[in-house]
């Protein structure tokens, strides 16, 4: 099997993005950075940059599927509603380029990466150059490190996830003979099992 899988970490204000590709049982980076919409006071034209780049991102790497982070919900409203517009386009241009999308919460994300769900973005970071070879300088933005997470996130999932466009699960068995998928409690346990599958 061979894939490449696009993360993206949704906003208004910084968008942050993603690629591994996976042949096999591998995984390896591909790129990571963000989308700074800082100095964009038209929200109208924020989201029209934010079709275009997943568009042209969609373009440059061919990837199979789009794993984008789920909206956090917390006591702003209005947070929500701006991060959860800037995920419904980055959807629909993937979904435009005839994608699977799948969604992952943020704590889901975290837990995949580092074994907890409450993890810094910081930790998380350090954890992703670890288990891919990276060096471990940090990009200015977390949100770029947030988005690659969402992409090795959906490469290491255990459990079957909806496709939002077709409503299907993904990777379902094809048969009662099929094996349950082994599951590994963190990123550190599934290297040491299977040092193979992360590469550089």
């Amino acid at each position: 099997m061979e894939r490449v899988i696009l993360g993206i970490d949704p906003g208004t204000v910084m968008m942050g993005y993603g690629v591994i590709k996976q042949v096999g049982k591998s995984i390896q980076f591909i790129e990571m950075d963000v989308l700074n919409l800082s100095k964009e006071r038209d929200v109208a034209k924020k989201l029209h940059r934010i079709f275009e780049c997943t568009v042209t991102l969609i373009e440059k790497h061919k990837p199979s599927c789009l794993a984008i982070e789920a909206p956090f919900f917390g006591k702003n409203v209005q947070s929500m509603l701006k991060l959860g517009r800037a995920q419904g386009v980055a959807i629909a241009a993937a979904i435009s380029q005839k994608m699977s999308i799948h969604e992952y919460a943020p704590r889901k994300i975290k837990m995949a990466i580092t074994g907890k769900g409450s993890a810094s973005k910081e930790q998380v970071a350090k954890m992703l150059f670890r288990l891919m070879n990276m060096d471990e300088i940090m990009p200015k933005y977390l949100d770029a490190t947030d988005g690659l997470a969402a992409a090795v996130c959906h490469s290491l999932r255990n459990e079957f996830s909806a496709d939002i466009r077709t409503g299907v699960a993904c990777n379902a068995p094809t048969s009662k003979k099929s094996k349950p998928a082994k599951k590994y409690s963190d990123w550190e346990t599934f290297v040491a099992q299977n040092e193979s599958r992360v590469s550089l």
